[in-house]
């Protein structure tokens, strides 16, 4: 019965594929760029090379240009490859993208990203990481950009005690913050809203 689910499940994304693939190229808002010229349309208007935004032009609700947009993101889920950039500081870059593309302007923009539990380790400088993983560290770039972005990058102190890492041990992007229990308080009280990735 499972795999009966699972093939109808296939065949949906299969349809929906093909359904995207017919859909015209809407140009991308003032200042986005597509670096992609296969004709598959993901643009990466901030942080190139990371969190694609495919274009749309036919939804329902969208951002305004002229709202303040907080927001206080929980990286929490670390991937079981330390190989390959984490799947959540590469979404994190998609939000910058969309939020970016969606034109909204930087200063109207405030992300604040909290690194915490399994996550952890994707702060760690180059030589923490390879002392741990044997491999170099492939989130450093990523960090760097998103910081570069503006957002506030910062690492759970209770996550590195946890796994006897130091505060020399993660990457000048990142600033050790208490607890990640205690940051989520505090940003919402200074009127972030919270997600997940």
């Amino acid at each position: 019965m499972n795999r009966c689910r699972s093939r109808a499940r296939i065949a949906c994304v299969l349809m929906s594929v093909v359904g995207l693939a017919a859909l015209p190229f809407t140009p991308p808002a003032t200042g986005a760029t597509n670096t992609d010229t296969s004709g598959d349309a993901w643009v990466y208007p901030v942080i190139h090379g990371y969190g694609g935004v495919h274009p749309r032009s036919d939804l329902p609700s969208k951002l305004s240009a002229d709202i303040d947009y907080k927001i206080i993101v929980d990286v929490v889920h670390g991937d079981p490859n330390p190989s390959q950039v984490l799947g959540s500081l590469a979404r994190l870059a998609r939000l910058v993208n969309l939020m970016a593309y969606a034109g909204i302007p930087r200063a109207h923009v405030h992300i604040a990203a909290v690194i915490e539990d399994m996550a952890g380790f994707s702060a760690l400088t180059d030589d923490a990481y390879r002392t741990r993983f044997k491999v170099y560290n492939p989130n450093l770039v990523l960090l760097h950009e998103l910081k570069s972005a503006g957002v506030e990058l910062m690492v759970c102190g209770q996550a590195l005690a946890e796994n006897n890492w130091s505060d020399g041990d993660v990457t000048p992007d990142v600033t050790v913050t208490l607890s990640a229990l205690t940051d989520f308080v505090v940003y919402e009280q200074r009127g972030y809203r919270f997600m997940q990735l």
